[in-house]
């Protein structure tokens, strides 16, 4: 049977492409979970996430509050000069 209808072309892409798409923009996730017995509930949970990448060039929000530690980190720093 042929019809009139156009046949779309199919794009396969891989889960690795998808996630790191929608990472780069972000997502966000919401959602409301209710446990109920004989019309009473139980639990309730209410979902609002949002996943995002992290970037190294990009500050935290929350590095004020961090206290310093004296863990090396991976950031290079700057020796001072030598005076001769």
């Amino acid at each position: 049977m042929t019809g009139g209808g156009r046949v779309l072309a199919q794009h396969e892409v891989a889960l690795v492409d998808l996630l790191d798409r929608l990472l780069a923009g972000g997502v966000v996730i919401t959602g409301d979970l209710t446990l109920r017995i004989a019309d009473v509930d139980l639990v309730r949970i209410d979902l609002n996430a949002l996943v995002s990448s992290v970037s190294a060039q990009v500050p935290s929000p929350f590095a004020e509050f961090d206290e310093p530690t004296d863990e090396p980190t991976d950031q290079p720093f700057d020796e001072p000069e030598k005076t001769a």
